[in-house]
């Protein structure tokens, strides 16, 4: 009987810059031959078929915490480092690391104050941020399009959101890039100590605009928080704290390289960039397929919360599977020549916001927002070109670019 290929046999090596800058003939490898494979350095289940991948999503004996309902002990895992309490308090309090009946609760509680509305009146504040952030480049000559508009723009409307004070914006996207280090693979010590530090710190800062907001409240989302109110129960401080945690890095991190992956995308592509310059209609539709042809989630994990079969083969209650997101939107079983950037594809079923109960809140703004960018940018900086290949930045998890320098 011929023995099954390992993970690191396939190609699959996070850690090595070559495959996270192409990781997708890898994938494609793994679809065809071990649509589930165990990788031992990562301790994950990889699964990279689109139908698993989806399924799974959706498959509630498969959950991203275990926490309400066994022990690390129970599942068969580690005891979780004393040092790192104060950063998985923070993320265990935001409905992405929460299984019902909490995340039933909480997720209803915040959409009842994080409503399509409010995300709709963001409009035109996204609109003037983003012209406001053309206009220091038109003309400028080189610049990085990842520092110039595809960071502070995210930030500034998150910020705008939740109603940070302009004086404290510069503090965020500290935080958040710090805390986000603790969602790679095998995070070393001292990413879970700057992790820890960030956690604390802006807990500490949100707790006490929370409270303020809670006396006096404002036209912001934290204000919203904190006095939604639905069948007589309302969000803890540090569900709030989570909430806004969330938000942040969620939403800034993934929408900051969905746009810089998706311009790299369209320099590698010049027809399909010719024909949303002509055709700017397609906006919509492109950020969709950008969003599908170069995720900026390549893996979503989640565990086995009992004994399971999965792809025909058994998977055991405690292991964590590494859902391949990346993958999956890549599978020519699901989307017609799937490598092909085609900004007009019609059927675009991607995974990139999740699905099932944990499909992505922020979805709605995250679009919003990445129509406005990629529109503004297309109709006032119509000559813009690359100047040259970008570097990845060395994460895998949350996969995007160091810089992008054009010409504008």
């Amino acid at each position: 009987m011929r023995r099954e290929a390992s993970a690191r046999e396939s190609g699959f090596a996070p850690e090595d810059p070559g495959f996270v800058a192409d990781p997708y003939l890898v994938y494609a490898e793994l679809r065809e031959r071990a649509p589930i494979l165990y990788d031992e350095v990562t301790d994950h289940w990889l699964v990279s078929r689109h139908r698993d991948v989806n399924g799974l999503l959706r498959d509630r004996r498969f959950g991203r915490t275990y926490h309400h309902m066994a022990s690390h002990a129970d599942m068969g895992r580690p005891e979780e480092p004393s040092e790192q309490a104060p950063f998985w308090h923070l993320i265990r309090s935001g409905i992405l690391d929460m299984e019902p009946p909490d995340h039933t609760r909480v997720r209803k509680l915040v959409s009842n104050a994080f409503t399509p509305r409010m995300v709709e009146g963001l409009r035109g504040r996204i609109q003037t941020m983003t012209e406001a952030l053309v206009d220091g480049v038109a003309g400028a000559g080189e610049v990085d399009l990842m520092k110039a508009i595809a960071e502070p723009l995210p930030v500034a409307v998150i910020a705008e959101m939740l109603g940070i004070p302009q004086s404290d914006r510069r503090l965020l996207r500290p935080w958040s890039a710090e805390i986000c280090l603790m969602y790679e693979l095998n995070p070393p010590e001292e990413y879970a100590r700057r992790a820890v530090a960030a956690s604390l710190e802006f807990s500490e800062y949100l707790r006490a605009l929370s409270r303020e907001r809670r006396e006096r409240p404002a036209d912001d989302l934290i204000s919203a928080l904190a006095e939604v109110l639905v069948e007589g129960d309302s969000l803890t401080e540090d569900e709030l704290i989570g909430t806004c945690v969330l938000l942040l890095n969620a939403g800034h991190e993934a929408t900051v390289n969905v746009t810089g992956n998706g311009w790299w995308a369209l320099f590698r592509n010049p027809d399909q960039l010719s024909l949303l310059r002509t055709d700017p209609s397609l906006v919509p539709r492109a950020v969709e397929e950008l969003m599908r042809y170069d995720t900026p989630l390549q893996m979503f994990e989640r565990w086995v919360l009992t004994d399971s079969e999965i792809c025909g083969v058994p998977v055991p209650k405690g292991a964590e599977l590494g859902l391949l997101f990346g993958s999956a939107n890549r599978d020519p079983d699901v989307f017609d020549r799937p490598d092909e950037l085609n900004l007009a594809r019609e059927h675009n079923p991607h995974l990139s916001f999740g699905a099932g109960i944990h499909f992505c809140l922020g979805a709605p703004l995250a679009r919003l927002e990445l129509e406005i960018s990629f529109s503004t940018v297309l109709r006032r900086l119509p000559r813009m070109e690359l100047v040259a290949e970008p570097r990845w930045k060395p994460g895998y998890i949350i996969r995007g670019l160091e810089e992008l320098r054009v010409t504008c």
